[in-house]
């Protein structure tokens, strides 16, 4: 083999590795979660959406904190980018701060099943089949929600999240959970 032409194989395998992405990789491959396990008061009256996995339904006045609600939607690019922080902030926050998701604007329910499996997602969502929703969360995604223990949403981070850090702060300040 001539010397030019080890030099373009070498170049050639740097650009192809070159392009590998990192920080997309997702680890495991998520679940369908029922939304049993959302702390949530008895009766209550207002939004209601069943859950993605078809068994129960929610009533967001009835949903107790602290919990942090993300609306997201399987078309939507912004969302994706920030599941790699929802992933680690909830293999860590879990049991002390949940996470309840709201698939918005699919054409079917399909759509979000299959997105939560293949994204890698493992905390519970449900569905909001016929746009319902957008009169209480707005129109756009991703929006993030942070509830308190008493039900009051005590902020609403408009936009794509950046970095476990900043989730981690917003969890601090508004719910008051600090989350290693």
């Amino acid at each position: 083999m001539t010397t030019m032409r080890k030099a373009v194989i070498a170049i050639m395998l740097l650009a192809l590795t070159g392009c590998a992405s990192q920080s997309t990789a997702i680890p495991t491959l998520g679940q369908v979660v029922p939304c049993n396990q959302i702390s949530h008061v008895a009766s209550g009256s207002g939004l209601q959406m069943p859950c993605l996995d078809g068994k129960s339904t929610l009533t967001f006045s009835t949903l107790r904190g602290p919990l942090i609600v993300n609306v997201w939607g399987s078309w939507c690019a912004s969302c994706k980018d920030e599941l790699p922080i929802l992933r680690s902030f909830y293999s860590k926050s879990k049991s002390t701060v949940p996470i309840l998701g709201v698939d918005v604007e699919e054409a079917k329910a399909s759509e979000g099943s299959d997105f939560v499996v293949a994204q890698g997602m493992t905390w519970p969502s449900l569905l909001d089949p016929d746009g319902r929703s957008r009169g209480y969360f707005g129109m756009g995604v991703p929006v993030t929600w942070f509830i308190d223990v008493n039900g009051v949403v005590v902020h609403k981070e408009i936009g794509t999240l950046h970095s476990e850090q900043q989730l981690r702060d917003l969890t601090a300040k508004y719910l008051g959970v600090t989350v290693g």
